[in-house]
């Protein structure tokens, strides 16, 4: 038998680590892990990634901190991710708007770009209209909308935010059209919805569910494939006849390239603490669900977003900045 040379031992060691499983070489994490936040303290994205945070953190031996880095639709945090190694460290709270925002005409970047993990919440929305509008449920107001053509308005709080995007693809199967009214949040929106200067909106259920109860402005369909929890007396659109089903969602993602072992290792991670009753309360608080996924479900969660709201971007020339 030949007598094998340091070289020789050198590459069958060689071959015999490229063999092994990427989570036996990798030790991650090997310092902190940081959970990036497009959007402030405090609000419906932020909250669920504090108790992510919090949980992982229980499981690591390093900390996960949550990095609040906001402006442009969640661009900002986007690019800084993106800009970061993969390797883990650095993750994202992504959301359907950062699945649209790869339309972007001045910044697009492919989806390709992303590591999706899991998916976090899912939420529905309520279409809510003035109480004393003269429609007291769905088929009324889009009555009332053909007698009034563009006598109507409907506000929302972004070009490519799900009030307006839904509130377009609601136009589309009723047959009617509104008056578009632009804000700056949610607030001003409701408050001239209750003032009866607007008609129309296209809200989250943290925002309309207290008003619906105490009876300042009308439900006239949800957008859930069926009746929620929080609002069991409000009928989908879907059961009074309208094929229009939409919700907004959060995720889990990093940048394209971080190793597979550490994708599954995060993916576990996530699907714990969200399952955690701790998450599903919170998250019920913010008018969502808890829902947690696999990396291939998110991805496909976004390429159907850019399908489904991106034909109704295109249809109305939404600009995508």
């Amino acid at each position: 038998m030949a007598r094998m040379t340091w070289t020789g031992l050198t590459i069958a060691a060689g071959l015999l680590l490229a063999g092994l499983p990427a989570v036996a070489q990798d030790t991650w994490p090997s310092r902190p892990v940081r959970l990036v936040v497009g959007f402030p303290a405090g609000g419906p994205t932020d909250i669920p990634a504090r108790i992510i945070a919090e949980r992982m953190r229980t499981q690591l031996p390093q900390p996960v901190v949550v990095e609040n880095r906001t402006g442009a639709g969640g661009r900002i945090a986007m690019d800084h991710v993106l800009s970061q190694p993969r390797d883990g460290h650095t993750l994202l709270v992504c959301t359907y708007i950062d699945a649209l925002n790869s339309m972007s005409a001045s910044r697009p970047y492919a989806l390709s770009e992303l590591a999706p993990i899991s998916q976090i919440t899912r939420a529905y929305y309520a279409i809510v209209v003035p109480k004393d509008l003269p429609a007291q449920d769905l088929a009324a107001f889009v009555a009332l909308a053909k007698a009034r053509p563009e006598g109507l308005s409907f506000g929302h709080v972004g070009a490519a935010s799900m009030p307006n995007l839904v509130a377009r693809m609601f136009e589309g199967k009723a047959g009617i059209r509104m008056v578009e009214v632009p804000y700056r949040g949610t607030p001003p929106v409701l408050q001239d919805l209750i003032a009866g200067r607007l008609q129309f909106f296209v809200g989250p259920l943290v925002n309309t569910m207290p008003l619906a109860q105490a009876g300042q402005v009308r439900v006239i369909g949800m957008t859930s494939p069926e009746r929620l929890s929080v609002g069991p007396d409000y009928p989908t659109l879907v059961e009074q006849g309208m094929d229009l089903v939409a919700y907004g969602w959060l995720g889990i993602c990093g940048g394209a390239g971080i190793p597979r072992a550490v994708v599954e290792r995060v993916n576990r991670l996530v699907v714990e603490a969200v399952a955690s009753p701790e998450y599903r309360t919170a998250v019920e608080g913010t008018g969502a669900g808890a829902v947690s996924s696999t990396p291939e479900a998110l991805a496909a969660l976004m390429a159907e977003t850019v399908t489904q709201y991106g034909a109704v971007i295109r249809a109305h020339n939404i600009p995508m900045e």
